[in-house]
């Protein structure tokens, strides 16, 4: 796969992280350096503790880093912006709307704002209530569209909170463990659509797992962190498998076994992780 033209789309520049706590400075992330082609399937991987939940929020805008630069579309990451979208473990639903109006919240004040940003145009009423029927049906929910959340299972929460990400039409979507609280065949089942959600909108995303069968089947590199504190990028791992991908053909894949082993052999021999007693 040539990412030539676009193979500096998102750029991690030297980055650090150093939490103030009552104990003294903690340093989460050290040296970051990572680039990110358009259109890349990107996960973060590593033990707990090792900062991939904050190199996410850095590039998402919600914090700033103590060191160093991050560039989207050649322009600073200096805060959130709607180029940028965000799905988090906990779906973060509001109970009392229902699936359509969770989403069409984050469409409106995307797109129906009077000052529109990042060149986006105002949508009227009937543009806006269209995109949220689009990512719903982009995602499978459209039967389930005016039912609250309570009324639907995780699995459909969790693409919900993906629909709303989608909605936005964001050039880079963030997420952060999305199926990490789901059974294992729903996950499974999530991941399959990703995988068709991503090849229909050819979006650029980086994703933090614990799941090494989930990076290897979804990525186009795999970033694979040391151990924290002060952790950084150990090794990023290229997956040269073709699209569209089959969890199914994969299983046997001698290329795929090869890549679990690597991400494997990385995580429980070269970064052990050792518990305090």
């Amino acid at each position: 796969m040539s990412l030539s033209l676009t193979s500096k789309y998102l750029e991690i520049q030297g980055v650090a992280q150093t939490f103030k706590t009552a104990k003294g400075d903690f340093p989460a992330l050290r040296n970051i350096e990572l680039t990110v082609g358009k259109g890349e399937f990107v996960t973060l991987i590593g033990h707990s503790g090792c900062g991939k939940s904050t190199l996410l929020n850095l590039i998402a805008g919600l914090t700033r880093p103590t060191e160093g630069n991050l560039i989207c579309a050649n322009r600073e990451i200096t805060g959130p912006g709607p180029e940028r979208a965000v799905v988090f473990q906990n779906h973060s639903l509001l109970p009392w709307l229902t699936c359509f109006e969770n989403v069409y919240l984050g469409v409106e004040r995307v797109f129906g704002q009077s000052s529109v940003v990042d060149g986006r145009t105002r949508e009227n009423k009937a543009q806006l209530t269209a995109r949220t029927h689009a990512a719903l049906e982009l995602v499978g929910l459209s039967h389930a569209a005016f039912k609250r959340p309570g009324e639907i299972s995780g699995g459909m929460k969790q693409r919900v909170g993906i629909a709303r990400a989608l909605a936005m039409a964001p050039q880079v979507l963030l997420m952060d463990e999305p199926f990490g609280a789901l059974d294992a065949l729903t996950r499974a089942k999530l991941q399959d659509e990703l995988l068709d959600i991503v090849a229909t909108t050819h979006s650029t995303v980086v994703m933090v797992t614990h799941d090494v069968d989930e990076a290897v089947l979804l990525s186009d590199k795999i970033v694979m962190m040391t151990n924290g504190p002060a952790a950084t990028i150990g090794e990023v791992l290229a997956i040269d498998l073709p699209r569209p991908r089959s969890r199914v053909q994969l299983a046997d894949d001698p290329a795929y076994l090869g890549y679990r082993k690597a991400v494997i052999d990385f995580l429980y021999t070269r970064q052990a992780h050792v518990e305090k007693h």
